[in-house]
């Protein structure tokens, strides 16, 4: 499984913005990859200054978001989509749709149960639990 580093995953961001902005086509993951980045102009002043921001960090505690993370977990929640995985996924999002009304909303709600999984999973060293995943989602549902 390929594990893109920190700069590699910035300069594909910064690559597909720049195809973008210069007509050239995309191929693979950059279609999707430009969706997400088109349905957050919030970052687009960041991705035209790939001098200005690929060495730059990010601190939750100074309340900043990591604008390359963010974009990586949509395209990560699109995946668990594409596949159903964890399983039932799908039908927890699509509950999620109908209940905010857009897909934005949905996967911002979807991508907080993600965030607080992969960090409890770095705290404590344990695997990913999905179980605990879909629970979460069940809570922004507001299923007890």
């Amino acid at each position: 499984m390929f594990n893109p580093s920190r700069d590699q995953v910035r300069q594909f961001f910064f690559d597909v913005w720049t195809k973008y902005r210069t007509g050239q086509p995309l191929a693979g993951a950059e279609q999707p990859a430009l969706d997400t980045v088109l349905a957050h102009p919030e970052y687009h002043a960041i991705l035209d200054q790939p001098d200005r921001f690929k060495e730059r960090d990010y601190l939750p505690e100074s309340g900043e978001t990591n604008p390359f993370l963010h974009l990586s977990m949509h395209l990560a929640i699109a995946e668990q989509l594409s596949v159903d995985q964890p399983p039932g996924i799908r039908a927890h999002y699509q509950q999620l749709l109908k209940q905010h009304g857009d897909a934005m909303t949905a996967q911002h709600a979807v991508m907080d149960c993600l965030a607080e999984m992969i960090w409890q999973a770095q705290r404590y060293d344990t695997a990913f639990d999905s179980s605990a995943y879909l629970r979460c989602l069940d809570h922004k549902l507001g299923h007890p």
